[in-house]
């Protein structure tokens, strides 16, 4: 939980309110099968959160009835929900954007074959997580042979279309290989595409520079190396006050795997709910979430340090 009696972060930028509901992000559980070890969630294989039939139901009648645009479509990983295609089915419209967040190596297991023909056809987004474009660094991260997998799965995109002219979007994500700000999302992305080009032959349309979240696995990794303290202070040094108007948890919510809502997945990982009254999707109330008060902890620094960090990447154009 937050403790908001230490809560430097809302001393500094002062309380931040909600202005407007976009997106709604569905963490469909902590189940996944690999071990980051920047994982905010901590999920792993050995979860046992998964998101059941009936709340998926309750989100999608909540997209029926309200002006959200957006279903960002996260975890764990998002395809071990034995309900994943259904869910998609349900929300499926031409005028909902549906994206889903990827490890990649989820959708190459064998339980999961068609998935990525289906995630074509239904035009869902995805956003694929690939933390360095050097095999050594992303299997440090996410374990051996992760990085020849993830290059097998975005291949097979490509090949379907993704990420090109007259395909569905395919964008990557870079998170630090350790406790420092990620560098300028333009130029990464200069060197992705270079990279990844010529080495694989694969092509992509963006990436999303997210600077990793001192909770779950990396706090804890932190902590054992002796580096929390310094990684807070770093995050505290460097915030920016121009990042505040485009915070994502602005304008999404977060539904958990269990119904309830958060203002984002960090919010969600910690257990603090949203707050309002009733913070659980059966309980929508659109008003009061779109006039909420921000749930703010010292996290948050992580999201405001640099150039800014948000589930779509960095805040500031250019940075």
């Amino acid at each position: 939980m937050i403790n908001q009696a230490k809560n430097n972060f809302e001393k500094q930028a002062g309380p931040l309110s909600s202005h407007r509901l976009t997106t709604l992000q569905a963490n469909l559980g902590r189940l996944c099968n690999l071990n980051c070890n920047h994982c905010h969630l901590s999920a792993s294989p050995d979860s046992t959160e998964v998101m059941p039939w009936s709340i998926m139901e309750e989100i999608i009648k909540v997209i029926d009835n309200t002006m959200i645009n957006t279903v960002d479509i996260t975890g764990g990983a998002p395809e071990l929900n034995p309900n994943l295609k259904r869910f998609i089915d349900g929300l499926h419209r031409p005028e909902l954007n549906i994206m889903l967040r990827s490890n990649l190596v989820a959708l190459e297991e064998p339980e999961r074959a068609g998935l990525a023909e289906y995630l074509k056809e239904k035009n869902v987004k995805i956003v694929a997580s690939l933390p360095c474009y050097m095999e050594i660094n992303v299997n440090k991260q996410r374990g051996d042979e992760t990085f020849t997998k993830s290059i097998v799965a975005l291949k097979k995109l490509n090949s379907m279309g993704y990420g090109k002219d007259e395909g569905p979007e395919l964008d990557l994500v870079y998170n630090p290989g350790g406790p420092f700000l990620p560098g300028s999302q333009e130029e990464l992305e200069t060197i992705y595409h270079r990279e990844l080009k010529l080495q694989h032959e694969i092509i992509f349309n963006r990436l999303l520079v997210l600077t990793n979240m001192p909770i779950g696995r990396f706090k804890e990794m932190l902590s054992d190396g002796g580096q929390l303290n310094e990684y807070l202070a770093l995050l505290q040094s460097t915030y920016n006050q121009a990042t505040l108007a485009d915070l994502m948890c602005r304008s999404q919510i977060s539904v958990g795997w269990d119904g309830i809502i958060y203002d984002c997945d960090f919010n969600l990982a910690l257990g603090c709910p949203a707050d309002v009254e009733k913070a659980h999707i059966t309980c929508f109330d659109e008003e009061k979430l779109i006039n909420r008060t921000i749930v703010t902890g010292n996290h948050c620094f992580g999201c405001t340090a640099g150039a800014g960090s948000s589930c779509s990447g960095s805040l500031e154009a250019g940075a």
